[in-house]
């Protein structure tokens, strides 16, 4: 059985990169170099006691060299004493749900995963005006109209504004935010390796939205936007996102991940992202209007290796009410 990985370029979060931006985080990053030239990205975040919890996030699963892989990634969390290890496969429905299990042989399959299951994924390997002419008609109409009234897209390193912009959207969407540094340190490891950009759509000289577009190789990924609370009718959210597709496709990308979306099916989610504004339902309105499909990953698999106290950390975890390894 052959596992098709969603793009041939590896995951952002598999990269150097993102163990470097994680090292600030209290996470240890561990690459270890298996068969057929295949690496893994294995965060280690110490507990007490000399114990640590293991995750491996959106990993490429080439079947061809996995027991050998697991074996040196469980071999790894026994050194570190790991409570328990997670892996999430960049890997997307659909796949075979039997044939997966068999290679994670005594696992846990959690369905809750860390990162996101569902997105939308856009192909933006066609021309232009085929990535346009599969958006939704209104989508269409909203970049133009911004276009007309003069608002302009451009190149950015105004984090300060950005930040000013996170604030305003989190007062109004309910959306949790990080602190200033933590979007300071992903801007300053990603971009100069040219894998992060921060682009700015304003109005004359007012700053109306941001938007931190990422890119590794063929793939780009939208993680982090903010807008004003003022001027929306001037659209500048849509031509900002239509700029960095148009950008990500200009260095060489293939596939735009908009990240995040409710994980529900594609029934349900036409059914009721009029009505729903709660969670992601809110930006799944706007993104679903860039066309792409709706694309779901595997669930995550979890190795345990010291149950109680890996119950323990679940129990204290759900009672702090969030995912104290969460990635983004």
């Amino acid at each position: 059985m052959t596992f098709s990985p969603i793009n041939t370029t590896p995951h952002i979060l598999q990269t150097d990169s993102w163990g470097a931006f994680k090292a600030f985080y209290d996470w240890e990053p561990v690459r270890l170099h298996g068969p057929k030239n295949q690496s893994v990205l294995v965060l280690f975040k110490a507990l007490v006691l000399g114990l640590t919890v293991a995750y491996v996030p959106k990993m490429t699963l080439v079947d061809s060299a996995w027991e050998e892989m697991r074996a040196l990634i469980e071999d790894e969390c026994r050194k570190r004493k790991a409570v328990f290890l997670q892996i999430e496969c960049d890997l997307e429905e659909p796949y075979d749900q039997d044939a997966l299990a068999k290679q994670f042989p005594t696992y846990i399959i959690d369905e809750e995963t860390i990162q996101p299951r569902s997105t939308i994924l856009i192909d933006i390997s066609l021309e232009e005006d085929a990535i346009l002419a599969a958006m939704k008609q209104k989508t269409r109409y909203n970049i133009r109209l911004a276009e007309r009234k003069g608002v302009k897209v451009e190149l950015s390193d105004d984090l300060s504004g950005f930040y000013e912009h996170t604030q305003i959207t989190s007062a109004r969407d309910g959306f949790a935010v990080h602190a200033f540094s933590y979007y300071q340190n992903a801007f300053d490891i990603f971009t100069p390796k040219g894998e992060c950009v921060l682009l700015k759509a304003r109005f004359e000289e007012k700053a109306l939205a941001y938007l931190m577009l990422f890119i590794h190789g063929e793939r780009a990924w939208y993680f982090y936007g903010a807008s004003d609370d003022e001027n929306r009718n001037l659209m500048p959210t849509y031509l900002l996102q239509w700029e960095a597709i148009r950008y990500a496709k200009a260095r060489g990308a293939k596939l735009y991940d908009l990240w995040g979306i409710p994980d529900a099916s594609e029934d349900q989610l036409e059914a009721q992202f009029t009505e729903r504004s709660d969670g992601l339902w809110g930006v799944y309105r706007f993104k679903r209007g860039f066309g792409g499909k709706v694309s779901r990953t595997a669930p995550a698999f979890v190795k345990v290796y010291m149950p109680l106290l890996y119950k323990a950390y679940r129990w204290l975890k759900k009672r702090r009410g969030g995912d104290e390894h969460a990635s983004l």
